[in-house]
């Protein structure tokens, strides 16, 4: 009986191709997370507080509209036990124009930047009892039938999310940003429609603003 022929054995990878897998293999994690963040939010399964990951990101729209607003002060705690101050942002109904995400990582092959991007043509963006933790925020706002300085704990503006009692809290029934720019710990939402969704990894620095 004829012996067997030996396999060649595998050419070697043509350079540069270990590098896109371990590039690959570095964004698992993080596109996998994205996915699951989009599903629970779009099923209303999303809880209201979570630990955050640890790193802040960047939400820009043309123009926010939302019904429904209140804000106060609060700790957002990371998965590691460290704490960031933040502003609770609480809209009941909202839609985002031109809307744009973007958290900066770095990986094995330097850094790179997860965007999403949605309602970019005549159908906004829209979300239902969404809850920002906000760092930090920037535009031009208008309120109608702002209240600020009230208690914390009684806020009645906006459904499910309130501060401690004796808390700065404020609220409003509209609010409208032009050219919003804001740095959040977290987002989440009872539904989000994201109408022409596009997600993309992109090499090096590309952040939304």
């Amino acid at each position: 009986m004829a012996e067997e022929e030996e396999t060649p054995a595998e050419a070697a990878p043509v350079s540069g191709g270990t590098r896109w897998r371990r590039f690959g293999l570095a964004l698992i994690p993080a596109l996998g997370a994205a996915g699951v963040l989009v599903a629970m939010t779009a099923q209303g399964t999303i809880a209201a507080s979570f630990a955050v990951s640890g790193q802040s990101f960047k939400v820009s729209a043309d123009q926010l509209r939302g019904t429904g607003f209140t804000q106060y002060g609060d700790i957002a705690t990371s998965g590691d036990g460290s704490e960031h101050p933040v502003g609770v942002s609480v809209i009941d109904e909202v839609e985002l124009d031109n809307l744009c995400q973007s958290v900066l990582m770095d990986t094995p092959v330097g850094e790179v930047t997860l965007l999403v991007n949605a309602g970019q043509g005549d159908e906004p963006a829209s979300a239902r009892n969404m809850v920002i933790d906000v760092q930090q925020l920037s535009g031009d706002a208008e309120f109608t039938n702002f209240e600020i300085g009230r208690d914390a704990s009684t806020l009645e503006n906006a459904s499910g999310e309130v501060g401690e009692v004796g808390g700065f809290g404020q609220q409003a029934d509209t609010i409208t940003i032009d050219g919003l720019r804001q740095t959040a710990w977290s987002v989440n939402a009872g539904t989000f429609s994201l109408t022409g969704l596009r997600l993309s990894v992109e090499p090096g620095d590309h952040e939304c603003y």
